[in-house]
This record gives structure tokens, C-alpha cells and sequence, in this order.
């Protein structure tokens, strides 16, 4: 692998196509948005649709931030113990609701099996991306990080 950039903390700085893989390649992520004053923070089960992220949800909270055009994060990582590596991929962007019949469709043929019946959540929140960064955390040789 060749040398990445290093952050201001020494972690090595992922380029998109890395992180659009992680996350693809991630079954579960989270999604932060602001709700009612709070900052919540949900575990979902996520596809990519080309470079936006894309989940099902059923009426509640994820679906409203999605209808009101939110801004929300969205993260997902990995860390192996055994050898001290991992990472982190986070996107600032927006949510919507997928209403367009000809989206949803393409969207229902993907392979995204919701963690709950899909028949309880029937609706696709998509997420635009404004920012996509990651980092790369591992064991330096000296066992500091």
C-alpha cells in the first residue's frame, strides 16, 4: 500500500474511493441527526446506490429528519484487536425521502435486507453526501500510535 497523507493526530487520511468501498462493503452503519433538541444516533442496516447511502425505515424519527431535509451524519468502522488496526469513514450531507416510483423500484431490486421484515419498513431514506472523510488507525512499530 502506498503511503496516505497524515492528519494533525498522525492518522493516515483515506481517499474517497477507499471510503465509498468501506461503507459499501459495511453492512451497518449509524446516522446522527438532531431531533427535538437532542442529537440521536441509530444503528441501520445500509447500501450504496452509486455514492449515496441508502436505508430503509418505518415512520418514527429516521423517515422525519428525512422528510424535513436534515442534516445528518452518517459513520461506519472497523477494528481488528488481533493485529491493532482500524478505521473510520464518516459523511456530513443530507437526508431525503425516496418518494420517485422509478427510484424506489431500482432501490427495492438491490440486495438491502432490512434487520426487521422489509414489509415493517417501507420506506427508503437516501443520503447526500457534502463531505466523505476517513482515517486509518495501526500499530507503529514502536507500539505507540
Amino acid at each position: 500500500m502506498s503511503s496516505l497523507p497524515v492528519d494533525h493526530a498522525g492518522l493516515a487520511v483515506l481517499p474517497f474511493d477507499e471510503c465509498i468501498r468501506l461503507i459499501g462493503a459495511t453492512p451497518v452503519g449509524r446516522v446522527a441527526f438532531a431531533m427535538a433538541g437532542e442529537i440521536e444516533i441509530m444503528p441501520v442496516n445500509h447500501t450504496l446506490d452509486a455514492t449515496t447511502i441508502v436505508f430503509r425505515t418505518a415512520t418514527g424519527s429516521k423517515l422525519t429528519a428525512a422528510t424535513q431535509a436534515s442534516v445528518v451524519a452518517f459513520e461506519v468502522d472497523g477494528w481488528d484487536a488481533v493485529i491493532e488496526d482500524g478505521w473510520s469513514v464518516v459523511v456530513h450531507g443530507r437526508a431525503e425521502q425516496v418518494t420517485d416510483s422509478d427510484q424506489l423500484r431500482r432501490l427495492d431490486a438491490l440486495s438491502l435486507r432490512p434487520w426487521a421484515d422489509a414489509a415493517e419498513r417501507p420506506q427508503w431514506v437516501r443520503i447526500l453526501p457534502d463531505a466523505v472523510t476517513g482515517r486509518r488507525v495501526r500499530k507503529r512499530a514502536s507500539g505507540r500510535r
